[in-house]
């Protein structure tokens, strides 16, 4: 798919790899809707770096644990720009809840994690499939977490609702075909994100030592696989991890 003068939404993009996401979606010379739950001012921010690149820029919030605000989002980045082409499933939730400490981590916290990170994709990747349709093509593509491949991470909920996004993933993927195509990107630790942010610096220490690279993962190398990703005709239910090497040895 060429992305000149496409539409995209990117949920979660008031800052970090969403932001990060978004410019380069921009810098493609897509027109991007940039998602936001509750940060207005980092999602008018990332709205005016975007315009800056010369593209048609608009922000939309959304609460995606609540279905009828992923919905109306989803109508509303369609309404801007009279199209939707891209949807990007990035915002998600996650606490910092040790694996063996099961009675912390309560079936409220569970509940939140799921619907945040597996049904909101869900809810919005049907509600953009009915545009993208219309249009007879659309690309999906979901960030997912190395959490989701292997038992790791920050909670055991958060790496379950990551393996369920990804194994989400495959079923669009077979769902919406031919017309949409619908990959994953599942990122190891991106420093300077909120998620990381909530983790001891331990885990971030011990993410560096793990990695072959012995760095953690770039956002900027997230961003450019999902623009890759965008641009594949042939590409499609597909889990493409980007962590420095932590599993490659």
């Amino acid at each position: 798919m060429d992305l000149d003068g496409r539409v995209a939404l990117v949920t979660g993009a008031s800052g970090g790899i969403g932001a990060t996401i978004a410019h380069a979606l921009a810098a493609a010379r897509a027109d991007v809707v940039v998602g936001y739950t509750g940060n207005l001012a980092g999602a008018t921010s990332t709205c005016a770096r975007l315009k800056a690149l010369g593209r048609r820029a608009e922000v939309v919030q959304l609460d995606q644990t609540d279905p009828q605000s992923a919905e109306a989002a989803v109508e509303a980045a369609a309404g801007h720009f009279g199209r939707l082409d891209v949807l990007i499933n990035n915002a998600a939730w996650n606490i910092g809840i040790v694996f063996p400490e099961l009675d912390a981590l309560t079936v409220d916290i569970w509940d939140r994690i799921f619907s945040t990170n597996v049904r909101g994709p869900f809810v919005l990747a049907r509600s953009a499939a009915r545009h993208m349709r219309r249009q007879e093509g659309g690309r999906i593509v979901n960030i997912a977490s190395v959490a989701g491949l292997i038992p790791a991470g920050s909670s055991i909920a958060y790496a379950c609702s990551k393996a369920a996004l990804i194994h989400l993933t495959r079923c669009l993927a077979v769902a919406l075909a031919p017309a949409i195509t619908v990959n994953c990107i599942a990122p190891g630790l991106v420093e300077g994100t909120r998620m990381a942010e909530r983790l001891p610096e331990s885990v971030v220490q011990s993410a560096k030592e793990l990695a072959v690279l012995k760095r953690t993962a770039s956002a900027d190398d997230v961003a450019r696989q999902v623009v890759a990703f965008c641009r594949s005709d042939s590409v499609t239910g597909q889990v493409l991890t980007v962590d420095a090497g932590i599993h490659f040895h």
